[in-house]
């Protein structure tokens, strides 16, 4: 295995920490500037959000494929080839005269270019450090993405409010081109040429694209029921039903993989499979697969809601919810590349325990901060802890999945791992949104239908407008729409209360949630190793199916 001179070091983890800070940069960044991108374009705001909900489908559909081409031609060559694609991508985006332009260049181009270039950070990572130094490089690369989800509003912002969002495609353009200038510097593996499987990917771009769609449109379908006005399949939410034929067409997936992996263990000219399903009966990987998809369930949901909090409830503009998030970018940061260094040898499996309790903490305090009156700072100890715990479970994940498996498999391994962490995503902002808006509406309408003070002709106005869903809508925003709707003072003032008690519950069943999400996760961390990567292993387990299970 080839590893990094030490004067090299520092350069290949710039290189690969800032290519997985701009990978993750997008989403998180558009999502404060939607409007002014919309009203810029001449679309709407569900226009942006289509476009936001594409650049996550096109990148979680095509991780798998994109392992297997670094494989195919050198995972090197692959994250340069994905730089220029991302680079295009983002040079159209920055140019964007409207909608058509913004899909083709963001939601098309860069999450082509991305489905190549994570896989192979993850892949680079293996290559370019030996395994007792794995940990301190994937918590660092981990690190830097989950800061890129803080910082993303805070930049977005910023740039928004000064100058134009565009000048952040253009900033990444430059990025990258910088990446592109010193990429010769990180250590590749040798490529293993063959044929990509193209019925194999067929099916996993359809498979997990369906299940995707089925996750991101769940707000707008309904879950199972329906939702008014929303389409549906013999009564049943078209979410269950593209959820359900996703998850088929996956297992179909496997099936197939598992035959081509057959044929391939007899014949080594056979068709390579994208997947070896026997990695999946691999302890320690699935453990580690596991615990990502919580872990970014955990942190979208959380970060789903808590700008909500700040910009809705409290009322900060997009730079001051941005600011907010520092305390945890930097307790992230501190503890992502701080334990590796301070504690080398520390246990896998208590580290991720450790970090997921102090995330139920931090969502604790988050749950009992809730308060319309309070004060901004109120956030900075759950922040900090949250971000502890993230940076905790970021120190180890990275280097406990790609150390289950060989060399040879880490491109597959990282395809595997980036589609684990999208789809948690995916789930955790679909999940955590649906509960939101689903407990603002029951809450808010049947306030409104026992307020004695609310004339009976305004109920039966908001009951009539509002069937599909009470919007989550700032007080400022709630007068203006009653003042246009012709509705009394008293009667808007008497809504305005109920909107924003019913807000505030909401936000705090969502916090709930997030929080019995991350306690469930530890029921999932008896298959992470209790030994880290590199060590030796006195138990004499097999290190590919990871320690025995232990109390630790």
């Amino acid at each position: 295995m080839t590893t990094t001179r030490k004067t090299g070091a520092g350069l290949v983890l710039a290189v690969l920490a800032s290519s997985q800070f701009l990978m993750t940069l997008d989403s998180s960044v558009m999502n404060v500037s939607m409007a002014t991108v919309a009203a810029d374009l001449g679309t709407t705001i569900t226009g942006i959000q289509t476009a936001i909900t594409l650049y996550t489908l096109v990148m979680a559909t095509l991780m798998i494929t994109g392992g297997k081409l670094g494989t195919i031609m050198g995972r090197r060559r692959a994250m340069g080839v994905g730089m220029v694609i991302y680079a295009a991508g983002s040079f159209t985006t920055a140019i964007a005269p409207n909608l058509t332009v913004l899909l083709i260049g963001w939601s098309l181009l860069e999450g082509i270019g991305a489905a190549l270039i994570m896989p192979a950070i993850v892949a680079l990572v293996a290559s370019n450090f030996p395994p007792e130094k794995r940990s301190a490089a994937y918590g660092l690369v981990a690190a830097a993405g989950a800061v890129a989800v803080a910082a993303g509003p805070l930049i977005g912002g910023a740039v928004t409010t000064y100058a134009s969002w565009r000048y952040v495609f253009v900033g990444e353009v430059v990025i990258v081109l910088v990446i592109l200038a010193v990429l010769r510097k990180v250590n590749d593996v040798a490529a293993q040429p063959g044929r990509i499987d193209l019925f194999g990917s067929l099916l996993s771009v359809i498979g997990l694209g369906l299940f995707v769609v089925g996750v991101l449109r769940s707000s707008e379908w309904g879950w199972v029921i329906a939702k008014p006005g929303a389409p549906s399949f013999l009564n049943v939410a078209l979410t269950t039903w593209f959820m359900a034929v996703g998850l088929l067409v996956v297992y179909g997936f496997l099936r197939w993989e598992g035959r081509l992996e057959a044929a391939a263990a007899t014949n080594p000219d056979a068709l390579q499979p994208l997947v070896r399903p026997s990695m999946l009966a691999n302890r320690q990987l699935t453990g580690g697969l596991s615990m990502f998809f919580a872990q970014f369930m955990i942190q979208a949901g959380a970060f789903f809601a808590v700008p909500l909090f700040l910009s809705i409830v409290l009322g900060l503009n997009a730079l001051q919810t941005g600011v907010r998030l520092v305390p945890l970018s930097i307790a992230l940061l501190i503890t992502a590349i701080g334990i590796p260094k301070v504690w080398p040898t520390a246990n896998p499996r208590r580290v991720v325990r450790i970090g997921l309790l102090l995330l139920i903490v931090g969502i604790g305090f988050l749950v009992a901060g809730m308060d319309p009156d309070a004060d901004a700072a109120v956030l900075n100890i759950p922040m900090v802890l949250m971000g502890l715990g993230l940076g905790a479970l970021a120190s180890q994940l990275g280097a406990v999945t790609v150390s289950a498996v060989s060399q040879k498999e880490t491109a597959e391994v990282g395809g595997l791992q980036n589609t684990a962490t999208n789809l948690g995503a995916s789930m955790g902002t679909a999940l955590i949104g649906s509960v939101l808006i689903a407990t603002l509406s029951s809450v808010a309408l049947a306030g409104v239908a026992d307020s004695p003070a609310i004339s009976e002709s305004v109920k039966s106005q908001i009951s009539t407008e509002l069937v599909g869903g009470v919007p989550f809508i700032s007080d400022a925003q709630l007068t203006t729409a009653l003042e246009q709707a012709g509705v009394s003072q008293a009667d808007a003032d008497s809504i305005t209360e109920i909107n924003a008690n019913a807000r505030l519950e909401a936000l705090q069943v969502a916090f709930a949630l997030v929080g019995l999400i991350a306690i469930g996760a530890l029921f999932l961390t008896a298959r992470i190793p209790t030994v880290p990567p590199g060590a030796d292993s006195s138990a004499g387990a097999d290190p590919k199916q990871g320690a025995p299970p232990s109390p630790d």
